[in-house]
């Protein structure tokens, strides 16, 4: 009889098991997210950082500080001779939120030995073409101009940079081919750079 009763508690007990919440199964409690970038979106080589700036009240995203060229290519060294170009890019969403972009902000940065290569006011119209289609930018704003030492030797580094319309930047980040122009300075981005904004295009769901 005692066995008899025993064989009947484990069968009640068995039940019990199949109605244990699923996200107590080890190979179930962690799932990807929606929203989390695919991994060969990594493999550009840029690094992309999501910050609450609570001064200004708004969630910025920002693909950091990213080599282009360094010494011309393709022709350009007339322009771009022991100059190296590097992009910083940034998308403004106000309050704590990544579903609207206020404005995409764009930075250029360059390097230069040479102090007759920085940017006076009037070559500072920004021109990009993104899969043919023209688009003209803006006069970029001086951020910093200074002459810095590396290796006992005198480089000058220049910031610009230019405030865009987030549907301006959106042609650009899905662009196979972008240009840009800025003044006398021409060059083109390179895949990984065009790959690195497709990226943090990506990071918001405007």
């Amino acid at each position: 009889m005692k066995r008899i009763v025993l064989i009947c508690s484990c069968l009640l007990l068995l039940p019990g098991v199949s109605l244990l919440p699923k996200s107590l199964n080890p190979s179930l409690a962690k799932s990807p997210s929606v929203s989390e970038p695919n991994s060969s979106t990594l493999d550009h080589g840029g690094k992309i950082e999501t910050k609450y700036d609570g001064f200004n009240h708004e969630t910025v995203v920002t693909l950091k500080k990213m080599r282009i060229t360094c010494g011309g290519a393709r022709g350009l060294q007339s322009t771009l001779e022991q100059t190296c170009v590097s992009l910083v890019a940034s998308l403004h969403c106000p309050g704590k939120q990544l579903d609207y972009v206020r404005y995409a902000k764009l930075q250029l940065i360059f390097e230069t030995k040479d102090w007759d290569k920085r940017h006076p006011l009037e070559e500072r119209e920004l021109f990009v073409v993104a899969d043919g289609e023209r688009l003209r930018l803006g006069r970029m704003e001086l951020v910093t101009q200074n002459v810095a030492g590396d290796r006992g030797i005198d480089v000058m580094k220049e910031v610009l940079e230019v405030s865009v319309p987030y549907q301006t930047f959106d042609k650009i980040a899905r662009a196979k081919t972008v240009e840009i122009k800025v003044g006398k300075t021409v060059f083109a981005l390179q895949e990984k750079n065009l790959d690195a904004l497709g990226d943090l295009n990506i990071r918001v769901k405007f």
